[in-house]
C-alpha cells in the first residue's frame, strides 16, 4: 500500500508565522513553491480557496506550466458555477495538465465566508446541494450521451459534454468536512476523505464512520490526513522550534489586532481540533496543538513534532489506521517543503513499504 503526500501552495509568501508579503499574484514565488514540491517528492499540491484570494484553477494551471509531473488538488466550494459548467472546466485542465488534476469539494463550514460570495444556504443545505453538485460533475464527466437532472438546487436538460476528463475512470474527488451531514455525502461521493491532524482516537472513530457512510453505497473510500511537521535534529531541538513557532504566531496576530473573537471557528472540523487542543499542548506520541490552539485552529494547524524518524514513525501510527495520503506543509513554506523532501518523504515511504511486506502486504495495494 503505497503513500502519497500532497504539499500546499500559495499565491505569495504568507503563514500564520509570517504576515503575506509580495505582489498579490507573485508568479515568481508560485514556480519556486511550486518546483520546490516537485522536487521534494511530493505527489500534489493543494491550491486552496478563499472568498477573497486569487482563482485557485488558474493558479494552479500556472504551476503545472512550470513542472513536469506534479499533481495538483484544486479546491472548489459548490454553488458558485454551475457543476455542469465546473465540469467542463476541470476535463478541459486535466488535457492541458496531462491529466495532474484532482478536486477538493469544500462545501462551507462559515456562513460569513459563504455570505462574501453572495451564498445565504444554511450548513445542511449547502451539503444538500453539494451531493446534487458532484452527481453532475461525475455525470457530466462520464456520460456518452445527453442527460436531464432535476434536483433540488440544479435542472438541466440536454446536459453534455465533449470534453471528458483524460485520467480513466475519472477525475479523483477529494472530499472535506466533519459533520454528520459532511460524512454521509462523503461516503457518497468521495475517493479521498481529507481530515485535519487530530488525535489518534478521534481519526479512528471518523474512519469508522466514512467506512460505514461508504458501505450504504457498496463504495470504499481512501483516507487523507492533514499536518504542519516541525523537524529538528534532536528531539528537544524540534520542540524548541515548535515553541518560537507558537511565540511568533502570537506575535504576527497581535500586530494583525486579530482577538479572542477570532478564535471561535463555526466549523465542525476547527470545532473537533479545539475540542483535542482543549486535551492538552501534546497528546498521543507527539501531537502538538498549541498552534491549533493560538488560530482558533482555522485550517490545517496541528504539528507532528521530533526528528525526521520520529515523526516518520507518527505517520505511519496514522497509516495503520487507513490513511494513505498526507497532506504536509509548514509554518516556513517553502524552506519546509524542501526540508521534507531531504529526509522525512522518502523515510516514511521506506517505512510503510517494509511495514507493508511484514504483513504480506504488496507494497501497490
Amino acid at each position: 500500500m503505497t503513500i502519497d503526500f500532497i504539499g500546499m501552495i500559495a499565491h505569495r509568501l504568507a503563514s500564520e508565522t509570517i504576515p503575506a508579503r509580495g505582489p498579490i499574484v507573485d508568479l515568481d514565488y508560485v514556480r519556486r513553491f511550486a518546483q520546490a514540491h516537485e522536487a521534494a517528492g511530493f505527489d500534489r499540491i493543494l491550491v486552496a480557496h478563499h472568498s477573497d484570494a486569487p482563482d485557485g484553477a488558474q493558479i494552479a494551471a500556472y504551476a503545472a506550466s512550470v513542472t513536469q509531473r506534479l499533481g495538483l488538488m484544486i479546491a472548489h466550494r459548490p454553488g458558485f458555477v454551475a457543476p455542469t459548467y465546473a465540469a467542463r472546466n476541470f476535463a478541459t485542465l486535466d488535457h492541458v495538465t496531462g491529466g495532474r488534476v484532482a478536486v477538493h469539494i469544500i462545501s462551507g463550514g462559515d456562513d460569513a465566508e459563504q455570505r462574501r460570495d453572495g451564498d445565504y444556504l444554511t450548513h445542511d443545505e449547502r451539503y444538500e446541494r453539494t451531493d446534487e453538485f458532484v452527481t453532475l460533475l461525475r455525470r457530466t464527466w462520464t456520460s456518452e450521451k445527453p442527460f436531464d437532472f432535476s434536483g433540488k438546487y440544479y435542472r438541466v436538460d440536454g446536459a453534455f459534454s465533449q470534453v471528458k476528463p483524460l485520467q480513466t475512470p475519472s477525475i479523483p474527488v477529494y472530499f472535506g468536512g466533519s459533520s454528520d451531514a459532511a460524512v454521509e455525502i462523503a461516503g457518497k461521493h468521495a475517493d479521498i476523505y481529507a481530515l485535519w491532524g487530530e488525535t489518534l482516537a478521534q481519526v479512528r472513530e471518523t474512519v469508522t464512520r466514512v467506512r460505514a457512510a461508504a458501505a450504504k453505497h457498496g463504495r470504499q473510500v481512501r483516507f487523507s490526513l492533514s499536518l504542519r511537521p516541525i523537524l529538528a535534529g534532536t528531539e528537544e531541538a524540534a520542540w524548541k522550534r515548535a515553541d518560537e513557532i507558537l511565540e511568533r504566531i502570537r506575535a504576527v496576530r497581535a500586530e494583525a489586532g486579530l482577538g479572542a473573537a477570532d478564535l471561535k471557528p463555526a466549523n465542525t472540523g476547527s470545532q473537533r481540533l479545539l475540542a483535542a487542543a482543549a486535551q492538552g499542548a501534546r497528546l498521543d506520541k507527539r501531537l502538538w496543538t498549541a498552534a491549533a490552539a493560538a488560530t482558533g485552529a482555522r485550517g490545517n494547524s496541528t504539528s507532528l513534532v521530533g526528528t525526521p524518524e520520529q515523526v516518520a514513525e507518527g505517520l505511519l501510527d496514522y497509516f495503520d489506521l487507513g490513511v494513505t495520503t498526507f497532506l504536509i506543509r509548514g509554518f516556513d513554506p517553502l524552506e519546509d517543503a524542501i526540508d521534507y523532501g531531504r529526509e522525512l518523504i522518502p523515510l516514511t515511504r521506506r517505512l510503510a513499504a517494509d511495514r507493508a511486506r511484514s504483513r504480506g502486504v504488496s507494497a501497490a495495494e
